[in-house]
């Protein structure tokens, strides 16, 4: 391109986010003095209809070739002004962007220095643009079809979607059923929905849609690839359970030697299974699964003298040589809803989690008030593992029901000592509608929810709120320091803030509102698809408010609670964007990948390999040629799969590796420009 560079200049206001600090007329005088500089100009907002205008008529008038903006961040608007070159008939790669709002207006307060400073930036942003090279676009085709991994109701939602759309969709799943915590749940707030009557059709429906492919107890063990060909292998581990045989009949689970012994994952422990179990009446698939730690026939060799759950089977469903299957397939994208854990409450010993029977969690109260929970829907005092040896023909005693109940809210939230700084946005509201329950199984039941501040933002959650404290729920405002035990009533010691009055509460049941964590295999999927996590831990997005259920992976998007803390309607929005989002690429069959990749210099490459090593994304391999007649090993970029990091260059010791409109001869004279003058 195109002899001497002839370079526009425009400088943004960014409102006051620039100019309230920032001599804008200035910088613009200063740049029209700079060598090869066409054209100097401001704008309001650059970003804006009229601001790109003004690019595109300077390219026309002035045969720019070479266009420095002078605004925000290139993770910002550097697309938007990509396109601003290609409608003006540019190469979109002879843009530079010169970040004068993040690196220098909002960090400086002294506007004559930050308008130097800004001076500094621009210019070193044109001194690169001199150097700029046209790049091309490449497209690759897109496999029809989408991973979703996690199947709680945002990875429902998605798959849904995106199935009804026409597109294939394989949806992965951990466990052995879908549903997610949601399933988990008796009511949602504000308005009470029975949880499980508007899950469970859509449970059944990802189990029956054609375009679907269900794998439950399965698991992601490898992907390869970029967007549009990713290749995909799943482990479906073995339930030692035959499914097309396996017709739910539950005659296997009901003569397991280890029936009613083993912790009941899906009601949090408080009720209990065998070791052939369905996790829970409406599971989807209804086929039974073994669990082999727990099997005496699969970790002890023998289960009395044949297992029973075999010989009671009718369908001779129970196979106990089954094995694990590996399924490989091709995707076009790949949609993160792994969902989240709550927070471990023994990490505050104060609040006495595992140390009374009846300080339980808030996600253990709902499986309590349940109906199909462990107790029936019946709220009672918990024994956990004790089991009271019964005298012949004595009745067993009836469970006692609690006659106060205390709720304490924001326990593993906006607590800097456990490292949760953030609110998980959903305590305040799970935590007013289990009150409620509570007053309506137990009506002269005393209930008491300690708070730091209660957060009702949503739709009707203010008036539901209005509505518990009606019902006689009463709230004190404080946050408590110990649980202790005084004869048969636990005593929370708090201080009620308002009136700063210290208080010893007497309570028969204390259920702590825990927070919402990152799951605690979230680095499996970190080191699959290379996600980043935000300060939180949880999946960061590629911008938060411009992309927020894409990431910094081509092709991968996030829907639910992975991404951050929310409620079920936020979860199944952020979802149906995703599905969106991810049909984007499917739909039109074709994707552009990054142009601003690496290349090699196989004249000088060393075939070293610490470029292969370095690259995080897996795109340069060592591949064999021939130098002078000679064998020679040298890295070779796969173009598709490099992201433009620029990990290589830095580690190329002889140079021979450059990354495309980032490479030595454009950066150190940028450099040399920023230095003191």
């Amino acid at each position: 391109m195109n002899g001497k560079p002839k370079i526009g200049v425009y400088v943004c206001h960014c409102g006051t986010n620039i100019a309230g600090v920032v001599n804008v007329e200035e910088v613009v005088q200063f740049a029209s003095t700079l060598p090869d500089v066409v054209v100097a100009r401001n704008y309001s907002y650059m970003c804006s209809d009229p601001g790109q205008a003004l690019i595109t008529d300077d390219i026309e008038k002035y045969g720019l070739n070479r266009v420095v903006v002078a605004s925000c961040s290139p993770r910002m608007h550097e697309p938007t002004f990509r396109k601003t070159l290609l409608s003006g008939g540019l190469n979109p790669y002879f843009l530079e962007m010169a970040n004068i709002r993040e690196q220098c207006s909002w960090v400086h307060e002294d506007p004559i220095a930050a308008t130097q400073k800004a001076k500094r930036i621009v210019e070193a942003a044109v001194v690169k643009a001199r150097r700029l090279e046209a790049l091309d676009v490449k497209e690759v085709d897109v496999e029809p079809a989408c991973l979703i991994i996690g199947a709680g109701i945002a990875g429902i939602q998605a798959a849904l979607d995106i199935a009804d759309a026409g597109f294939k969709v394989y949806l992965v799943e951990k466990s052995p059923t879908v549903g997610g915590h949601m399933a988990q749940l008796d009511k949602t707030f504000p308005t009470l929905d029975c949880s499980a009557c508007i899950l469970t059709p859509k449970m059944v429906d990802v189990a029956n849609h054609p375009n679907i492919e269900l794998m439950t107890y399965s698991q992601v063990e490898e992907i390869s690839g970029y967007i549009g060909n990713f290749d995909v292998k799943v482990r479906k581990k073995s339930r030692f359970v035959d499914m097309d045989k396996c017709t739910g009949c539950g005659a296997c689970a009901d003569v397991c030697r280890m029936a009613g012994r083993i912790p009941n994952e899906f009601d949090e422990g408080i009720g209990m299974r065998g070791a052939i179990y369905l996790p829970f009446p409406q599971a989807v698939p209804a086929k039974y699964t073994i669990d082999k730690e727990n099997c005496l026939f699969l970790s002890k060799g023998k289960c009395g003298e044949s297992p029973r759950c075999k010989d009671a089977c009718q369908a001779d469903a129970i196979n106990f040589d089954l094995q694990d299957e590996i399924v490989e397939f091709k995707v076009g994208t790949i949609i993160v809803a792994t969902g989240y854990d709550v927070f471990d409450a023994r990490k505050k010993p104060e609040y006495a989690y595992g140390v009374y029977d009846n300080v339980l969690t808030a996600l253990e109260f709902e499986r309590l008030v349940n109906a199909s929970g462990p107790t029936g829907g019946k709220i009672v005092m918990l024994e956990r593992g004790k089991k009271k040896k019964k005298k012949e023909g004595e009745e067993a005693e009836p469970p006692k029901v609690p006659k106060s109940i205390t709720f304490i809210q924001c326990v593993g939230s906006r607590d800097k000592s456990v490292g949760n700084e953030y609110c998980s946005r959903v305590c305040c509201m799970y935590t007013a509608k289990l009150a409620h329950l509570a007053k309506d199984k137990i009506p002269d039941c005393e209930v008491t929810i300690f708070y730091m501040d209660v957060r009702a933002f949503g739709k009707g959650f203010e008036e539901f709120y209005d509505r518990v404290r009606r019902e006689g729920v009463r709230y004190i405002r404080g946050n408590p320091s110990e649980i202790f035990k005084r004869g048969d009533k636990l005593v929370v010691k708090a201080e009620d803030t308002l009136t700063t009055t210290p208080l010893e509460h007497e309570t028969d049941m204390v259920v702590l509102s825990v927070g919402l964590v990152p799951r605690s295999d979230n680095r499996e999927i970190i080191d699959l698809l290379k996600l980043s996590q935000s300060s939180d831990l949880f999946y960061l997005e590629a911008h938060p408010k411009l992309r927020p259920v894409d990431t910094a992976s081509d092709g991968v998007f996030l829907a639910g609670v992975c991404q951050g803390p929310k409620d079920i309607p936020d979860a199944v929005a952020q979802a149906k964007g995703a599905a969106s989002a991810a049909m984007i690429p499917m739909a039109s069959g074709k994707v552009k990948v990054e142009a601003q990749t690496s290349e090699v210099n196989e004249a000088t490459c060393r075939g070293c390999g610490f470029c292969v090593a370095v690259c995080p994304f897996a795109a340069i391999e060592l591949v064999e040629t021939t130098r002078n007649g000679w064998p020679v090993k040298v890295a070779r970029v796969n173009e598709a799969l490099c992201k433009g990091c620029g990990a290589c260059a830095a580690a190329c010791l002889s140079g021979s590796i450059q990354q495309r409109s980032f490479k030595d001869v454009q950066i150190l004279p940028q450099i040399q420009a920023l230095g003191v003058k």
